[in-house]
C-alpha cells in the first residue's frame, strides 16, 4: 500500500481479482496524462486468502475488504473512503483509452454546479469474421446504456445525501439505475462526458444466460422502488419478461393438465409451451455465428431462460412486496465518552485511570471499517466545577483516541447544569457542530450514549439517538428512548443496519 495523494477524483474499483483487473489498472499507469487520482481497490472476495495479484503496476493503489456483500456493498466501501469532490467508479473487466483519464478531468471541469454526475461512453469491441455470439450481442447492449457504474463520476456530496448504491443489489445490475434515479430526481442531473472506455466481452460458461435471468429479481426491487415508470425514465428496455412468464406458465400447465388426464388443454398448452420456446430460440440463433455449439446451447438455454425468468420474477415481487427507500450508512457516529466507550469515574482527570468497556474496540473498529466516520461528545461538568482541569479532561480523550484509534471529531462541553449553554447534552450544541466538522448531515447522524441526556441531544439536533442502558442508567429511561440496544456492539449493529435504523428512527 502507498500514501495517498489528494486531487480532483478518486477512482473506486470493485474487483473480485479477475485477470481483467491487471489490464485495467496498467491501462490507467500508461494514460497520455499522467495519473494523479488516488485508486481505490476494493477487495470483495468473501475471504481473500491471498492479497489481490496486482503485480508491479505502477500506480498508487490502496485496497480496502467489503467482505463479499456484492459490487453495491464494495462501492459504497470504496467512496467512504474517498476524500476528494468527486468519485469516479470504474469495474474492474473495462479498458480505459489512453487520453481517458485526461478526458475524465475535463468533463469534470465542465459541468455545472448543478449537474451531479458525467458518465463515460463505453464501447463493445465485437469478434471480426463471424458473428457474435448471444452473449457477445448481450454485453454489446451496454453500449446505449443510461448510468453504468463501468464508468461513472459522481460529487462525493450527493453519494452521501442519498446513502450510496443501494445494497439490496447483490448482483452488478441495477444498482446503478437506482442510484441515478434518486440523485437525478432529488438533486440534479448526470450528464455524457467525452471520454471512453472498452468494454470486452467476457467469457461466459454454457448457462450464463439462464443464470443472469437472477436480474428479474432486481427489477422488480426497482419496480418497488421507483414504481413502473423506471423503465421510461431510465431508459432500459422492458425485455421479454412477461412474455417468459407467459411460456413458462404454459409449460406448467400443460404438464398439470398430462398428470390430471386434460389431454386436450395438455396438448393446447403444450403446442403454447413449444411454440414459445421455437420462436425465442430462433430470435437468438439467427444473428448469430450458427456453430453446433452456439445453436446447441441456445436451444437448451431458450427452454430454460423463460422457467428461471419466471422464478426469479416470482422471488423478487415477494421478497420486495414491503421495501423502503435507501438511505444508506450514517454519515456519523458519536459516542458518548464516560459509561459507553470507557468506565465511568467520576471527574476522572488521569489518563492511567482510562479502561474500555468490552466491546468498545470492536464496535469503532467496525464502523471504521465500513468507512463510516466517529466521533465523541461528552460532557465534563468537573472543569466548572473545579474539579478537574481541561487540559486534564483533554488528556484523558488522547488515552481514549490512544487505545481506540484517532476520532473524527471530538465536542466537550466544560459547563455544568446551572451555566445556561447550549452545549450539555441534552441540548444538542455539541453534536451540531460535530457533524459540521465533518460535512455530516445531522438526520443522517446517530447518537449512542448512556443516557437520556445522549438521546435527547440527538433528538434536538434532528439526528437518530440509540440508548446502551447499563448499571448507572435510570430505569425509566429505556422506556422512553426510541432505540435502545442491549450492549455497545448491538447500537453499532443497529447503526450498520440502515434499513432498520431510519425506519425506527423516523418513529422517534
Amino acid at each position: 500500500m502507498t500514501e495517498m495523494h489528494p486531487g480532483l477524483t478518486t477512482l473506486v474499483v470493485p474487483t473480485l481479482g479477475r485477470p481483467s483487473l491487471r489490464v485495467l489498472l496498467n491501462a490507467l499507469a500508461a494514460q497520455t496524462v499522467p495519473m494523479e487520482s488516488p485508486v481505490i481497490l476494493v477487495d470483495d472476495r468473501p475471504d481473500p486468502a491471498d492479497p489481490l495479484p496486482l503485480g508491479d503496476v505502477e500506480l498508487e493503489v490502496r485496497v480496502v475488504r467489503s467482505g463479499g456483500a456484492g459490487p453495491a456493498a464494495a462501492r459504497n466501501r470504496g467512496w467512504r473512503a474517498a476524500h476528494t469532490p468527486w468519485v469516479s467508479f470504474l469495474d474492474d473487466d473495462i479498458v480505459p483509452v489512453p487520453d481517458w483519464y485526461e478526458a475524465l478531468l475535463e468533463d469534470i471541469e465542465s459541468v455545472p454546479a448543478e449537474v451531479m454526475g458525467t458518465q463515460g461512453q463505453l464501447s463493445v469491441p465485437l469478434p471480426t469474421g463471424r458473428r457474435p455470439t448471444d452473449w457477445e450481442r448481450s454485453t454489446a447492449g451496454l453500449e446505449g446504456a443510461l448510468w453504468i457504474s463501468a464508468d461513472l463520476t459522481v460529487r462525493r456530496a450527493a453519494l452521501a445525501a442519498v446513502g450510496g448504491f443501494d445494497e439490496r443489489f447483490r448482483r452488478a445490475y441495477r444498482e446503478d439505475v437506482d442510484l441515478a434515479l434518486r440523485i437525478t430526481q432529488r438533486l440534479g442531473g448526470i450528464e455524457l462526458g467525452s471520454r471512453y472506455v472498452s468494454h470486452p466481452p467476457r467469457p461466459s460458461g454454457f448457462w450464463a444466460s439462464v443464470r443472469s435471468q437472477a436480474g428479474n429479481a432486481d427489477d422488480m426491487l426497482m419496480l418497488r422502488l421507483h414504481g413502473p415508470e423506471w423503465h421510461r425514465l431510465s431508459a432500459a428496455p422492458y425485455g421479454r419478461r412477461w412474455l417468459h412468464v407467459a411460456i413458462a406458465g404454459s409449460g406448467v400447465v400443460a404438464l398439470l393438465a398430462t398428470l390430471t388426464g386434460r389431454r386436450r388443454l395438455a396438448r393446447l398448452a403444450g403446442a403454447t409451451w413449444a411454440a414459445g420456446t421455437a420462436e425465442f430460440a430462433a430470435r437468438r440463433i439467427l444473428p448469430g455465428p450458427r456453430d453446433r455449439d452456439e445453436v446447441a446451447r441456445m436451444v437448451v438455454t431458450s427452454a430454460a431462460i423463460p422457467f428461471a425468468a419466471a422464478w426469479h420474477t416470482a422471488r423478487g415481487l415477494w421478497r420486495h412486496r414491503d421495501v423502503q427507500l435507501w438511505r444508506g450508512l450514517p454519515d456519523l457516529v458519536l459516542f458518548d465518552r464516560d459509561g459507553t466507550l470507557i468506565r465511568d469515574v467520576p471527574y476522572n482527570g488521569d489518563p492511567a485511570k482510562v479502561e474500555l468497556v468490552p466491546e468498545a474496540a470492536e464496535a469503532v473498529d467496525l464502523l471504521r471499517a465500513r468507512g463510516v466516520p466517529v466521533g465523541i461528545v461528552t460532557n465534563q461538568s468537573g472543569i466548572a466545577r473545579g474539579l478537574i482541569t481541561k487540559d486534564a479532561a483533554e488528556a484523558v480523550n488522547d488515552r481514549v483516541a490512544d487505545l481506540l484509534g484517532p476520532f473524527a471529531v471530538t465536542e466537550m462541553c466544560p459547563h455544568a447544569d446551572g451555566d445556561g449553554c447550549d452545549c450539555r447534552k441534552p441540548e444538542p450544541g455539541m453534536v451540531l457542530p460535530a457533524c459540521e466538522k465533518v460535512a455530516a448531515d445531522p438526520e443522517r447522524t446517530v447518537v449512542i450514549g448512556d443516557t437520556a441526556a445522549d438521546v435527547e441531544a440527538a433528538r434536538a439536533a434532528g439526528a437518530v439517538g440509540i440508548l446502551v442502558p447499563n448499571a448507572a442508567t435510570d430505569p425509566s429511561e429505556p422506556e422512553a428512548a426510541p432505540l435502545v440496544a442491549s450492549s455497545l456492539a448491538d447500537a453499532v449493529e443497529l447503526a450498520l443496519s440502515p434499513l432498520d435504523l431510519w425506519s425506527a428512527g423516523s418513529a422517534r
